[in-house]
């Protein structure tokens, strides 16, 4: 399943990469405020899902642009959660930080993850018990023990502006215990960055189940920890993250735990 997650992975960032050679001429759709679709995402995602589908036909579907699969919620074992460009905004200012992520859920558990970046042909994976990857090595999180010495990935309203204020009493929390707050655009890729430790930590709120299904499983498999803003599991379905060591985490839930029961998504 993996091995098909990777082909499917590669198959959609095909799509994403002829693409590059020509963005002006890619069409783009503003399907919310400051939240954009291109054509590319919709080809990339029929690639994946055309993949995945041939190898599996049963299993069920949960991806970013087409949605629900008509089967989702007739008690299937198995959901691919697709994510076919996180970074779209990246993507069509031609920045090069945005990604394929695909990950398999089974009975409701993260099993398989792959995080794909074109741009730099590194390919992220993880299956549960087995370990995290970056092209077929081995990697865990960094040591960091103290959130004063960590680097820390984020991410900021950019849709729903109602969330910006809290974010900026985030961010003012955050700053002066920490060595460094980076956004770079790509919630995946953040949470990959832990994984292999580029980043010490990362927290964000208002994400969507595709944007932190394979990353989390990179991150826990890495020997990392995730989970909300009170360092609780239901992340997924609620969208407020934390990443990170496992004391740069529990550091992270104190920090920011009174952020999490009147937090706005953003």
């Amino acid at each position: 399943m993996l091995n098909t997650a990777i082909k499917a992975a590669r198959r959609g960032a095909a799509v994403i990469n002829r693409a590059t050679f020509d963005l002006d001429r890619i069409g783009v759709t503003e399907k919310y405020f400051n939240d954009f679709v291109t054509d590319v995402d919709k080809s990339a995602e029929a690639a994946i899902i055309e993949v995945l589908k041939t190898a599996y036909p049963d299993h069920a579907i949960l991806a970013e642009e087409s949605g629900a699969s008509a089967n989702l919620h007739d008690e299937n074992e198995y959901v691919w959660i697709i994510d076919p460009l996180d970074g779209t905004t990246n993507f069509i200012h031609g920045f090069p930080q945005y990604c394929v992520s695909i990950a398999l859920q089974h009975k409701g558990v993260i099993t398989q993850a792959v995080v794909y970046d074109p741009t730099r042909n590194e390919m992220f994976t993880a299956s549960k018990g087995a370990g995290a990857f970056l092209n077929e090595k081995r990697v865990r999180v960094t040591r960091c023990d103290k959130i004063s010495a960590a680097l820390i990935g984020t991410g900021f309203p950019s849709r729903d502006l109602s969330g910006l204020e809290q974010y900026m009493d985030m961010f003012k929390v955050m700053t002066p215990k920490c060595q460094g707050l980076r956004r770079a655009g790509s919630a995946a890729l953040d949470l990959a960055y832990v994984a292999v430790g580029r980043f010490d930590g990362f927290f964000e709120k208002g994400l969507a189940p595709w944007d932190i299904a394979a990353g989390s499983l990179l991150v826990t498999e890495a020997g990392g920890i995730v989970g909300n803003f009170s360092g609780e599991a239901d992340y997924l379905h609620k969208g407020d993250v934390l990443a990170g060591t496992p004391k740069v985490f529990g550091q992270m839930v104190h920090l920011l735990s009174p952020f999490a029961a009147s937090a706005k998504s953003a």
